[in-house]
């Protein structure tokens, strides 16, 4: 990724016995990201799609809002530049000559059209066959403790926590999806690289309370394939 947001998290070691905590049960998350945009014609039918995915409890299904359409007539409020750019390095990593919407990226690893619904269900099979890294989530007060086992990985792995809300509708005045309403799932809100991490057993803690978005990802990337290699999820806000 060329460049990423500044946080202001502390990562420290946090001890964890005799703590009360809030604990979730760690389970293999196979992650989809579609990237598109509010002023892309051909991005809802994908847009409905990630929806589907969403209600699945073994997908962790990202919306990736891109900013490079904002130009031609409505500009996205969901749109990051950290998307936009994290897309771009999915596509360098693809050897693709330019990016697209709708795009959807699984597990880091494999790559197609978001609303290609055979080819991407095929994908996830695919993906879901990769070995991961369970991580375990706890909240611990107003912050957030994310524990990381030791295990052999292949050279370093970014460890990224990613915001996101549940769900927004949406009714676009301009553009190509003029008069429109339009739900999107999932919809990232920040992405953060929060520290790097090389296989050793290892606790971070990151602020819980009065982030942007209302679950908290945390994600495990390796930096010299992009593969994830693992995921988990915590609510910070209920339902």
């Amino acid at each position: 990724m060329k460049k990423l947001i500044q946080t202001f998290y502390v990562f420290t070691a946090v001890a964890l016995a005799g703590v009360s905590a809030q604990a979730v049960a760690a389970k293999d998350l196979t992650v989809v990201e579609l990237f598109t945009s509010q002023g892309c014609s051909s991005c809802p039918p994908a847009d409905s799609f990630l929806g589907e995915l969403s209600e699945r409890d073994d997908i962790l299904a990202l919306s990736m809002h891109v900013d490079y359409w904002d130009y031609i007539g409505w500009k996205d409020k969901f749109a990051l530049k950290v998307n936009s750019e994290r897309q771009w390095d999915y596509g360098q990593r693809f050897a693709q000559r330019y990016v697209y919407t709708p795009q959807m990226i699984i597990q880091g690893a494999f790559q197609t059209v978001g609303s290609d619904r055979g080819e991407v269900l095929d994908m996830i099979v695919k993906a879901q066959a990769l070995p991961q890294v369970p991580i375990s989530l706890k909240r611990i007060g107003k912050t957030l403790a994310v524990t990381l086992p030791k295990t052999a990985v292949d050279g370093e792995v970014r460890v990224l926590s990613v915001f996101f809300d549940r769900q927004h509708q949406i009714e676009i005045k301009r553009g190509e999806n003029s008069g429109n309403k339009l739900v999107y799932s999932n919809v990232v809100r920040r992405v953060d690289t929060v520290a790097s991490w090389g296989g050793e057993a290892r606790v971070l803690s990151l602020a819980g309370d009065g982030q942007v978005g209302e679950v908290c990802a945390v994600l495990l990337q390796s930096v010299s394939t992009g593969k994830i290699l693992g995921a988990q999820t915590i609510a910070l806000r209920p339902i």
